[in-house]
């Protein structure tokens, strides 16, 4: 270990490397420098080092921060417009009309800041996003100084955004042409769903994404209603559909995947794609209970993501990696699987993984970048804490979450954002509802 001075040392009661599951390393400190963890050793030692600044944290957590796998954050504007109605008839007749109606750069980047305001206060780091206006989704992420994965929605119907499905895949290209070399900002391509996107867009996503090295992030195998309709129009499911059009590969992000026969999940496991599993919003809209069990037996990376706001209705990944476990258990009738730190490795490693950054964030390890945080875990809903693994999973809250970094830099102290203006995010809030209502 270098003896040269560190840009800081955060010092915890626990820390959660994810590295190995189950690993807690008590009364230790990790030493920053340059946005990455360049040491981690006991408090004891860490005493002994020069830093420019020292965090304490004594009855906290710290470990790598979540991942969210999936996320639509401009349409945290429309939040609790359209409750407890089925899949379709939410998107059909009511979300989409009311995008047609609002969406343009500005919405999509004051309801981004929104989501990256309410995500960095629960310990998200990173959002996989999916939406239109990808420009906006990028300047948001770069104001919040959150990781973010602009996914660049394709579709075959004209939307506020494009006209058809070649029109949106240029304006993704065009928009991520801009942003090259943002080291925190990414774009993928997002076909939006087997049942919104041809063989022909999908063979053209293939292309692209190889030749530009691009990821795909697409909601497939979501409701039982997708599956029938493939059926009767493809003939074939919506998997073996993708297949035989070349989707399936470790580039492939699968949203959802609810209903997957036990061929299925073999299938996807052979072919490396990741899933982004999204259990609240798999319960609110009725589609189901994943598999996760099976599929993480059957090696698949399984990550953990929030969906949008408008059919969740809170973009909290604490509260959705307790329902990834939760679910998993009664979905399976085997209170063993998926224990707290599987849970956990779902909401950091994991999705890291599936994003390919794995080797750069998802555990807390020397070398990798500082996206960290902390959770205290001192509270009377905490108390008292034997295994702090299973507290982060089962017991904690998102408002416990103290303390946010992103390579290194503090995106939240002590409960206070410090990129944003959370009363200018919240006045745009309200100035949204009042237009939206208007209309």
């Amino acid at each position: 270990m270098s003896q040269s001075r560190y840009d800081k040392i955060i010092t915890a009661r626990w820390i959660i490397t994810v590295e190995t599951d189950g690993e807690v390393l008590e009364n230790h400190a990790i030493a920053l420098k340059d946005g990455r963890i360049a040491a981690i050793i006991p408090a004891t030692q860490a005493a002994a080092l020069e830093a420019d600044e020292r965090v304490d944290l004594p009855n906290h957590a710290l470990m790598p921060g979540l991942v969210n796998l999936h996320g639509h954050s401009a349409m945290t504007l429309l939040r609790g417009l359209a409750d407890d109605k089925a899949l379709m008839d939410w998107l059909t007749n009511h979300i989409w009309p009311a995008e047609g109606r609002h969406v343009r750069d500005d919405f999509v980047f004051d309801g981004s800041l929104l989501a990256m305001a309410e995500m960095i206060r629960g310990g998200t780091t990173t959002i996989n996003d999916m939406y239109f206006y990808h420009g906006a989704v990028a300047r948001a992420g770069l104001t919040s100084g959150m990781r973010t994965f602009v996914g660049c929605s394709i579709l075959e119907f004209p939307t506020n955004y494009a006209n058809n499905a070649d029109d949106y895949l240029n304006k993704a290209l065009a928009e991520r042409r801009q942003y090259l070399g943002e080291e925190l900002v990414s774009f993928t391509l997002a076909p939006h769903a087997p049942y919104t996107v041809s063989d022909d867009t999908f063979r053209k996503v293939v292309t692209l994404a190889e030749q530009e090295d691009m990821l795909i992030h697409c909601h497939i195998h979501e409701s039982q209603d997708e599956l029938n309709n493939s059926v009767k129009e493809h003939k074939q499911r919506p998997l073996a559909r993708l297949k035989a059009l070349g989707l399936l590969s470790p580039r492939l992000i699968a949203a959802h995947m609810v209903h997957l026969s036990e061929d299925e999940i073999e299938l996807v496991a052979r072919h490396g794609v990741s899933i982004g599993h999204n259990p609240a919003s798999n319960m609110k809209l009725a589609s189901g209970i994943a598999p996760i069990a099976k599929q993480l037996a059957a090696g698949i990376n399984v990550g953990i993501g929030t969906d949008g706001a408008a059919s969740n209705n809170k973009l909290d990944m604490l509260a959705e990696t307790r329902l990834a476990a939760l679910l998993a258990k009664v979905g399976s009738m085997d209170p063993t699987v998926v224990p707290a730190a599987t849970a956990i490795r779902m909401a950091t490693l994991n999705g890291a993984n599936a994003l390919g950054i794995g080797d750069k964030v998802g555990s807390v390890k020397v070398g990798k970048q500082a996206d960290l945080i902390a959770i205290d875990l001192s509270e009377i809903e905490t108390a008292p804490a034997f295994d702090p693994i299973s507290h982060v999973v089962y017991a904690a809250g998102r408002e416990q979450v103290s303390h946010v970094w992103v390579k290194g830099r503090a995106l939240l102290n002590r409960r206070k954002l410090t990129t944003l203006d959370e009363a200018a995010i919240k006045a745009n809030a309200e100035d949204w509802r009042n237009r939206i209502l208007a209309k």
